[in-house]
């Protein structure tokens, strides 16, 4: 018996030494820094990809992803447009918290030589895991300003919020990018502009015949100062709308303009090359890579490769070119060994363009069975988006999770996993996922979400913890057109207020638990709680207002308008043309 105890001893001992030496799933995710890809997609639709439901788009990579992590069905962009949404996600607050959602109908940042764009002030979580020892990258879009108050103080710019290196468009791809495609940026604006410079040159044509007929007595001096202002109308907005090529579709490295305009040609070799070296460059070191894709914004650029091949039209090529670059960058971190190393988040910034469509093509994304789409700040079609993690040996593979979450919640996340700590001396409204992607804790900790749509506060929702009853109050909603289409295709982008939206009071409720779609409004008369649940919102927004400061806003129509002097160019303005990318 002394025998068999020593040898059930000798057994037993190693085993419990293994176990303890074991690396648990919650030790290794606090103890280790790891490496942070972060890949966020351009308008891309929840109902796109194939791990959403989408049977005909075909899109294994991020599928894999899924099926290798951790997938949220309720996660939750904070504005429904580019430059708010990445705000948010940059700092972890709210964008009106920062300055940078709008008053009027210009909601995001519309020129590179405008003024406004992400305060300096703010702290991103580029910046915290920079300090943190972290080499960070950002690869693509970046969409949040340049300049301040001269062409090279770069106040706005990625480098001076975090990123060691940036490579991309400092802008948003558009249609007038493409020089075959129809010009996308204000293009009702531009129509008017146009109008009204030919109303003016009429009407100075006509006087000029008339006083060379004698029809009309009019000065000499008169015809002159006539033609000077239409002459001077004309060049102060064509300097600016007739270059939108120029000005806007430019490449940077770092604070150096590469492409003035961008070959679009080549944009997404570039952006994948870039985004493999730098993780290449940085194996050794904890890196952040921010890798912003240009897909699948329009003009939807995509390679010859992968055109004609999805049934979707030049959309659904798009997206399945994206899918490719994704299964890239994951062949180049399993290649390297660091799949166990490093965490990986694949999201969209906010819904698909519903109303973007050129003729009979569609050229926008699709919501699945979520109402709206992008621009619209309460709908879910507009603000739901995917949601993946991946963690190889920390996260549980194969997990859904059906909790309220925000892309607000990256910024705690990568902080305390960097071992950063969050800036105290603001409001952060992002909460630390780590807890409830590891299975750590049953539900998420956001009690209210707000949906706001520029400064206008459209929807709430509330998560009732103790029954699963997710509530979502509707205090103002965009008018579509046609009646019953879904969106507003006469405009192209739904207001937030004005006469294009509906005001409700009381609010449109739904239980998004039992309604995703958001078909069925409750009322007092259908849901017993109705008056409950619209008291106790009612008092998380006052609760909420209580903790928003007034900031300078970004988006003013000042911070907007381009302003030749803060135009990044590669030449002598206005000479501004090169191609550094093509010279090599």
């Amino acid at each position: 018996s002394f025998l068999f105890l020593r040898f059930r001893t000798s057994l037993v001992t190693p085993l419990i030494f293994g176990l303890l030496l074991q690396p648990q799933f919650t030790h290794l995710s606090i103890v280790t820094q790891p490496n942070i890809v972060l890949l966020m997609a351009d308008d891309l639709g929840i109902g796109d990809v194939g791990c959403y439901g989408n049977d005909t788009i075909r899109t294994p990579n991020i599928d894999r992803l899924a099926k290798e992590g951790v997938k949220l069905t309720q996660h939750i962009a904070a504005a429904p447009l580019c430059t708010p949404s990445r705000a948010a996600f940059l700092t972890g607050r709210y964008p009106l918290r920062s300055g940078m959602d709008a008053i009027n109908n210009y909601r995001v940042i519309f020129w590179i030589g405008g003024s406004g764009g992400l305060p300096p002030n703010e702290t991103t979580f580029a910046k915290i895991l920079q300090q943190q020892g972290y080499s960070t990258g950002l690869i693509g879009k970046w969409h949040q300003g340049v300049n301040c108050e001269s062409r090279n103080d770069h106040c706005h710019h990625p480098l001076n919020h975090g990123f060691d290196y940036f490579y991309g468009m400092p802008f948003t791809l558009i249609s007038d990018c493409q020089p075959r495609e129809t010009p996308e940026m204000d293009r009702a604006f531009r129509r008017k502009l146009w109008l009204s410079t030919q109303m003016i040159g009429l009407v100075t044509l006509t006087a000029a015949l008339g006083r060379l007929t004698g029809l009309i007595s009019v000065h000499w001096k008169m015809l002159t100062c006539l033609a000077g202002f239409s002459l001077l109308f004309f060049i102060s907005w064509f300097s600016s709308y007739g270059f939108v090529r120029y000005w806007n579709c430019i490449m940077m490295r770092n604070h150096e303009v590469t492409e003035q305009p961008m070959v679009t040609d080549r944009t997404t070799s570039l952006i994948l090359r870039e985004s493999i070296s730098f993780i290449e460059r940085n194996k050794h070191r904890p890196f952040l890579l921010f890798l912003s894709f240009l897909h699948s914004h329009t003009p939807l650029l995509t390679t010859k490769q992968f055109l004609g091949r999805s049934s979707h039209g030049l959309y659904g090529d798009n997206v399945e070119e994206m899918d490719w670059m994704v299964g890239q960058v994951l062949d180049v971190i399993d290649k390297e060994g660091l799949q166990n190393t490093t965490l990986v988040y694949f999201a969209s910034d906010h819904g698909g363009w519903l109303e973007r469509q050129e003729g009979k093509r569609q050229l926008g994304g699709w919501n699945g069975i979520y109402r709206g789409g992008k621009a619209m700040g309460g709908w879910e079609g507009g603000i739901r988006v995917p949601g993946i993690f991946r963690w190889t040996g920390v996260l549980p593979p194969g997990t859904v999770i059906d909790e309220p979450t925000s892309l607000m919640d990256i910024y705690p996340t990568v902080v305390h996993l960097a071992g950063g700590v969050l800036p105290q001396d603001r409001v952060i409204d992002g909460r630390d996922l780590m807890p409830l992607l590891r299975g750590a804790v049953e539900h998420s900790e956001h009690e209210f979400l707000f949906h706001y749509c520029g400064i206008h506060l459209h929807a709430v929702r509330w998560h009732q913890k103790d029954s699963g009853a997710i509530w979502k109050a509707h205090y103002v909603t965009p008018v579509f057109h046609p009646l019953g289409a879904g969106a507003c295709y006469d405009r192209g982008f739904c207001p937030c207020f004005g006469e294009g939206v509906t005001h409700h009071d009381p609010p449109l409720l739904f239980d998004l638990s039992r309604d995703p779609s958001e078909a069925k409004p409750l009322s007092a008369d259908t849901e017993p709680l109705f008056d409950t649940v619209t008291r106790k919102i009612g008092r998380a927004i006052e609760e909420h207002r209580r903790t928003l400061t007034p900031v300078p806003e970004q988006l003013s129509l000042y911070n907007i308008v381009w302003k030749p002097w803060l135009q990044p160019c590669c030449g002598t303005f206005p000479f501004c043309w090169c191609d550094k990318e093509g010279d090599k």
